[in-house]
């Protein structure tokens, strides 16, 4: 990217501030910075009654109470006009009942979508590129996804990475990989020799890790409320239910079943594996 890209498009980085904005809305007039204290979700759509974006708007105000329970603001943004935004929802309200609780953002003029690095030359000129930004209470950019256009956002996983930067800033820990919330955090690695010794006794006697740089710790400070029955919930509203449909339904949920089967009897055999090159039990249920 050249200066000039950088400049007409912003050029935003994990550790920025979050370039403040002033917005029309499908909720009315918003700006960025009255929502300090809050976290953020800022995610992007290349344009209104696009079929992955309406599945994506209809997952996420589903799960809009997870959000606000994680103290999150959903913002969605297009290019597009706010009265097409208004008619997109409204059409979504007629076939399904839902409302949609969050503002979607009316950015005509791509000012904020330049600004957030949104709209990426060789994609398109006009439409924004499906971003998320996740920006913390401080007004800190923690996270940055960017998605292809065939391809719908994981919503459960955008709340599991909320759930997992909180935890880690409150227990000042961080998160391993398929961390799920209140599973153990990894210790941060010693910084000197005499805290190296202490983590290598510490995990002789406890054994929770694997070396003195990779060790867990259970959670001082966790609410396990903000996730309950997440899963489902997330598979529901990835489904658009209808009075013909039961049967491809019941077809999906078979397989789905049949998927994670797989994938728990590969788990186990990976862990069993494991634990045999070991005299002692693992304790990182994560990893299980």
């Amino acid at each position: 990217m050249n200066n000039y890209e950088i400049m007409m498009n912003g050029y935003i980085q994990i550790g920025d501030v979050a370039p403040d904005f002033e917005a029309t809305t499908t909720l009315g007039k918003i700006k960025l910075s009255n929502y300090k204290g809050k976290w953020i979700v800022l995610f992007s759509h290349p344009g209104d009654f696009t079929p992955v974006c309406t599945t994506e708007i209809i997952a996420f105000a589903r799960m809009n109470t997870y959000f606000e329970k994680l103290n999150t603001k959903l913002i969605g943004l297009s290019i597009d006009s706010n009265s097409s935004h208004l008619a997109w929802i409204y059409d979504i309200f007629l076939k399904t009942g839902i409302e949609i609780p969050f503002p979607i953002i009316a950015d005509r003029s791509g000012e904020i979508a330049r600004k957030y690095g949104m709209i990426a030359s060789n994609v398109s000129k006009t439409s924004t590129v499906r971003n998320v930004f996740i920006i913390d209470d401080k007004g800190i950019i923690r996270l940055i996804l960017i998605y292809p256009m065939n391809i719908g956002r994981n919503i459960s996983e955008i709340i599991r990475v909320i759930n997992a930067l909180q935890l880690a800033d409150e227990n000042e820990k961080m998160a391993p990989a398929n961390w799920v919330p209140c599973d153990p955090m990894i210790v941060k690695a010693p910084q000197d020799f005499q805290e190296l010794q202490k983590r290598i006794n510490n995990m002789e006697i406890e054994d929770n890790g694997m070396s003195w740089y990779l060790s867990f710790q259970p959670l001082t400070n966790c609410d396990v409320g903000t996730v309950t029955k997440l899963n489902t919930e997330n598979n529901k509203s990835n489904i658009i239910n209808t009075n013909n449909n039961s049967e491809l339904n019941n077809d999906n949920s078979n397989k789905r079943n049949i998927y994670n089967s797989k994938v728990r009897q590969e788990n186990n055999l990976n862990n069993s594996g494991i634990n045999q090159n070991r005299n002692k039990t693992i304790y990182w249920k994560n990893f299980k």
